[in-house]
């Protein structure tokens, strides 16, 4: 029995991870319950969970319990740790009876939502639980000096909300976040695809859309791609296909939001950390950071060097894991 365990957990919007120290990422799960409305019971969480998206009957619901990085519903967001940690357990191959968790939390979140992640994760089984700052993790996780006197810049583009930080010394010196994610990205070409060809797509195959031909260079090869859905018109199934130069169009407003964020905290960093970020340029972090051109669009139009980073989904997990190592610096705990 390996009682006292420490893992790191990455709560995000759109999956949950869990690193352990002895095996890295040991659970990468979408952060999705399916509950049965008439027993109030549990059926599913993660990947299970998510293949009924849009499949199921009356009495079972599909939700996700976060929304833009914080808890929307406490209550299912406990009984998903408590099957994600269960999860972790077999696959480490020792149970985890009260591990100690790190545990993330967006940089501008509130006392309130900070709060109800630490009595969550607690009340999931966590014997102490350690709060981490997003951006700081995702830099942890990527590999960046984030103790030494140096700017590290880090944009962790995430399922529910993008946060640019720039962190020096341990801290956030200066941070902005705003509320485009993955999810907004899908939002928005659900809606050009409803608008423009009268077809009703769901969250799954735009998701798909933008992994498979969504850009965020203007400039690239065409791709296309086929595309089922419900037309409005007569309620029967139809195909179209899509380019990827309107898939691009129909995210350009969102990614272009992100952009003001990027300029607003390079504009609020310190003059003397700014000769460090033309230096050492910026980190990409989150599954969003896997949008193809995101690395070159963004290159061009700040000119400062972009790099993704190596696991830019795993970063956020790896780091807040790592992070049981700068426990005085960075972390504050929930006795």
């Amino acid at each position: 029995m390996f009682s006292n365990a420490e893992i790191g957990i990455d709560l995000g919007t759109a999956n949950t991870l869990v690193y352990s120290k002895n095996k890295g990422i040991v659970i990468n799960e979408p952060s999705v319950v399916a509950i049965d409305t008439v027993t109030k019971k549990v059926i599913a969480v993660g990947n299970e969970a998510k293949e009924m998206v849009g499949k199921t009957p009356e009495n079972i619901i599909v939700i996700r319990p976060l929304k833009e990085g914080v808890i929307a519903d406490y209550d299912t967001t406990t009984e998903m740790l408590r099957h994600i940690i269960a999860k972790a357990s077999k696959a480490l191959g020792f149970s985890l009876r009260k591990p100690n968790v790190a545990v993330c939390t967006p940089s501008g979140s509130t006392s309130v939502d900070r709060r109800a992640i630490q009595d969550a994760v607690r009340n999931a089984g966590a014997k102490k639980v350690y709060i981490i700052e997003e951006p700081v993790a995702a830099a942890i996780g990527a590999g960046m000096p984030i103790d030494e006197p140096v700017a590290n810049v880090v944009i962790d583009f995430g399922g529910g909300s993008t946060e640019v930080a720039i962190i020096s010394f341990g801290g956030v010196v200066a941070c902005h976040t705003v509320k485009i994610g993955g999810d907004h990205l899908d939002d928005d070409i659900i809606q050009f695809v409803r608008k423009k060809y009268n077809v009703l797509i769901g969250e799954r195959t735009a998701e798909r859309i933008k992994m498979e031909i969504g850009y965020a260079v203007a400039e690239h090869e065409e791709l296309k791609m086929e595309v089922r859905g419900r037309d409005l018109v007569n309620g029967l199934p139809k195909t179209i296909t899509l380019s990827s130069f309107e898939i691009h169009n129909a995210i350009k407003e969102a990614l272009l939001q992100i952009l003001e964020a990027v300029r607003a905290t390079l504009e609020d960093s310190p003059a003397e950390l700014s000769g460090d970020i033309v230096d050492r340029g910026v980190i990409l972090t989150g599954g969003g950071a896997l949008l193809k051109g995101m690395e070159e669009w963004l290159t061009n139009v700040i000119a400062v060097p972009i790099a993704l980073a190596e696991n830019p989904l795993e970063c956020v997990a790896t780091g807040a894991g790592k992070s049981l190592q700068y426990l005085n610096k960075l972390l504050t705990v929930a006795n």
